[in-house]
């Protein structure tokens, strides 16, 4: 995922559900956290979340489809 920053920001995290039975088994470049399902991922900034406008930085994170191909909803948030 590319995140950008279309004003200075100081942080920003990042939102993605994925449907049962589907699972992300592996993430990088961020530090992410689980709800209690294990279907939302919030993914912060590993580091500094600080963005200048028109910067950019990038997370990733593989899904284990399951059998369930409906991609995963992605929201964005940043202050």
């Amino acid at each position: 995922m590319t995140i950008r920053a279309n004003t200075n920001i100081s942080n920003w995290q990042s939102t993605v559900t994925v449907r049962s039975p589907q699972k992300i088994t592996a993430t990088w470049s961020g530090s992410p956290t689980w709800d209690g399902s294990g279907n939302v991922m919030t993914m912060r900034p590993s580091g500094n979340g600080t963005l200048s406008a028109g910067q950019t930085t990038t997370f990733g994170f593989t899904v284990a489809h399951n059998g369930n191909w409906t991609w995963p909803s992605v929201t964005c948030s940043a202050s």
